[in-house]
């Protein structure tokens, strides 16, 4: 007895099997996350500290040089790359594949604490880390507006609402705020008056610091009752520090507005956000590594009515630029693509067959086979992403295969005059073993797939598995629900009489099938010249192979364009805007272009300008990302004092390093002054390539810079020491 016949002679207990097989899917696709790709982050962890003021050489060997040193012990750490500005340093460390981001963070902060003896003491705070890719596009960026409050005011509400609300939500791994900074009192002081006090800088320094307090001050009981104690002991406004007394001279008091400019304003004046044109708060959101990125921004959807609810009437927040639609609309045509594919093997199926009850078979074989690996797809973990589906798209071809062989088979014996139960039976049990052997064939090809390592075994994995799962369940479903609908539905044709569609229909292949016999009879007597074409056709797929244009992944248009411009390194602030102020207009009026977004400042250098872009839905634009990137690299030639590199965002990005280009090349050298000399020469080089359009460097050294040599021998003399003049220095500039 064959394994078919069990499930033949009991159609109910079959029937009910596939149907079970079936919603078990149809519930698991509802359950399945959804995500442009198979899960292949590295984890990446982000480590940030700040000293401002600092210049890159001493963020460098004073920071950056002992977190490197602790950082790198950890283990499996794949690749560590730290960059140095004035006042900031970022180390990015990538780990293995494999490697639990939770547990490589316990170990990054492990290093950070054991650092911490060697950071110098001067520095504000212990450095942090995010779990996050710092190189990746974010996956959402909300923009703060208002009519009436203050740069500083909408930053003040980002940074104490919204940055702490938004860093709870599960998959953010990083909200950075950017466009303003916190509210603020700015000294501006006045050298000459200090030195006609003869005041120092220190002394307002400590007449400052020592203007508020914030301790206990205990309690008084008096007459059976108890008074808690509160003093006004801490300044908040430019008002509060005006009369404040930083010295006496002379018997009188010199007030703080006696030699300085006191003002209400913000700790950092060269931040500058804008919005569609619109001065703005930028709130942008970066997923943790492994995160999926349309669970994560729902759960911020979500959120946001509470958030606007939070932050002050007339605060408005909206979406500047959401990561998720192109991958949405992208899954949703892949998802049509797979029902078309569905429809048209079912279609050519009852073309040949020309018989609805025949049809019927592989027309439910084909969906259970398919649907029931979305409940495999569950169990394992995977995603709905266009890997996934893919490979259900090209098992639609596979899955109807084994249906269609038990189909012919039956009905050859059916043809022949067998009842319809005895032409099931048979023609299961003689084709049985040879679905098997198809079915294993055809699993075997992803063998080497599945066998794959690195990111590119781990992009494909859940392509081959989701592939080898719908052909194992295809076998299942045609050794069992096949040939029992076999058995069940067929008819006994013979006698009845057929329309003028199907004699025509059966004219048509009669003729295709007359060509293949003379065809097939010619290349039987030239047997040496099809020896020669089989050649011929070999050396070219060989010549194709080498012509052919190679990379690791296709270049997407997912919508989104990020760019950073660039300008001297000598640059105002106030001229880097206008700078920015000219991108912008540009953007702004390209037809393909829904919003935009842009920063300068902040944790960036001043000659650097934040770009993102969004551009329309695909159907409503004329001009692929590339061509938008391409028309603006035009059109920002145009503009004198800044260098702007854009590129469309991608689902796959390889590296922690921020880069301004598709690709990088990174140069190392132990020597900082060789590097600095040999760099440049680099990247002339490169510039003078014709296959390449925008070459760009992360190097900062064209700075102007001011140095002071100490004379140590006359500084001893008046007792003034190295740590006073930086100081005084630090509390000038």
């Amino acid at each position: 007895m064959s394994i078919s016949e069990l499930f033949i002679r009991r159609p109910v207990a079959t029937t009910l099997l596939t149907a079970g097989i079936a919603l078990a899917g149809a519930f698991a696709f509802f359950k399945l996350p959804v995500s442009p790709l198979p899960q292949i982050d590295f984890p990446t962890i982000f480590v940030q500290a700040q000293q401002p003021g600092a210049s890159p050489e001493t963020m460098a060997t004073s920071v950056a040089t002992p977190l490197e040193r602790h950082l790198g012990a950890i283990a499996d750490v794949t690749e560590m790359t730290s960059s140095s500005t004035v006042g900031h340093t970022r180390i990015t460390l990538q780990f293995g594949l494999d490697r639990d981001i939770n547990g490589a963070a316990r170990d990054v902060q492990a290093a950070i604490n054991a650092a911490r003896a060697d950071l110098p003491a001067s520095l504000r705070s212990n450095p942090t880390y995010r779990k996050v890719n710092p190189a990746d596009a974010p996956i959402m960026i909300l923009a703060l507006t208002s009519n009436t409050l203050s740069p500083g005011q909408l930053y003040d509400s980002a940074a104490s609402v919204l940055e702490q609300k938004l860093s709870q939500v599960s998959g953010i791994g990083e909200v950075d705020v950017g466009g303003s900074s916190l509210p603020a009192v700015r000294v501006e002081l006045e050298p000459q008056a200090l030195f006609k006090y003869g005041i120092g800088l220190e002394d307002v320094r400590a007449a400052l610091a020592a203007a508020n307090a914030n301790a206990p001050k205990g309690s008084i009981v008096e007459a059976g009752k108890r008074f808690q104690i509160y003093t006004n002991d801490q300044a908040r406004t430019a008002a509060d520090y005006k009369p404040l007394v930083i010295a006496y001279r002379n018997g009188a008091a010199v007030r703080l507005s006696d030699v300085a400019d006191v003002v209400d304003s913000v700790e950092d004046l060269r931040n500058q956000g804008l919005a569609n044109g619109q001065p703005a708060v930028l709130v942008i959101l970066r997923r943790e590594p492994g995160a999926n990125i349309i669970e994560t921004v729902d759960r911020v959807k979500a959120l946001l009515p509470a958030l606007q609810a939070s932050v002050p009437a007339g605060v408005h927040i909206a979406i500047a630029s959401d990561r998720t639609t192109t991958i949405r609309a992208s899954l949703h045509d892949v998802e049509i693509t797979l029902l078309i594919a569905i429809m048209l093997v079912i279609g050519v199926v009852f073309l040949f067959l020309r018989n609805a009850r025949a049809t019927l078979i592989p027309g439910i074989a084909v969906p259970v086979s398919l649907i029931g690996t979305f409940g495999a797809m569950f169990l394992l973990g995977y995603s709905l992403d266009n890997l996934s589906l893919m490979a259900l798209t090209i098992a639609t071809g596979f899955v109807v295969d084994d249906a269609i062989v038990v189909l012919e088979n039956v009905s050859r014996h059916r043809e022949a005059g067998m009842p319809a139960m005895e032409a099931a039976l048979l023609g299961a049990r003689e084709v049985g073993f040879t679905v098997l052997s198809m079915s294993t064939s055809l699993i075997a090809v992803f063998l080497p797939i599945l066998l794959m390592g690195g990111i590119v075994g781990r992009l494909f994995h859940e392509f081959a598995v989701t592939l080898s799962i719908a052909i194992l369940i295809s076998l299942a479903i045609s050794l069992t629900t096949t040939p029992m609908m076999c058995a069940y539905l067929f008819r006994d044709e013979r006698g009845m009489r057929h329309g003028r569609i199907y004699h025509a229909v059966e004219r048509a292949f009669n003729a295709v099938l007359g060509g293949y016999e003379h065809s097939l009879a010619w290349a039987l007597r030239h047997s040496r010249v099809m020896v020669v074409v089989l050649l011929g056709v070999l050396a070219l797929n060989v010549y194709l192979f080498i012509v052919v244009p190679k990379g690791f992944f296709p270049q997407q248009d997912t919508g989104l364009i990020s760019g950073l411009s660039d300008a001297s390194q000598d640059i105002s602030f106030n001229q880097m805007v206008k700078v920015q102020h000219r991108l912008t207009d540009i953007i702004a009026k390209d037809p393909d272009v829904a919003s935009y977004v842009a920063s300068v400042g902040g944790s960036r250098p001043i000659n650097t300008d934040f770009l993102m872009m969004s551009l329309k839905p695909r159907d409503e634009r004329k001009s692929s990302a590339d061509e938008v990137i391409r028309r603006l690299r035009r059109k920002f030639s145009s503009v004198t004092g800044g260098t702007a590199y854009l590129q469309a965002v991608q689902d796959i990005n390889m590296g922690g390093r921020t880069t301004r280009t598709q690709y990088q090349y990174t140069l190392q050298d132990s020597d900082l002054d060789e590097l600095d000399a040999w760099a440049p020469k680099l990247m002339a080089a490169l510039q003078k390539l014709p296959e390449l359009s925008d070459v760009a460097s992360d190097q900062q050294t064209n700075s102007p810079k001011v140095s002071l040599v100490i004379d140590r021998d006359q500084a001893a003399r008046f007792g003034i020491q190295p740590e006073l003049i930086d100081a005084t220095l630090y509390d000038a500039f």
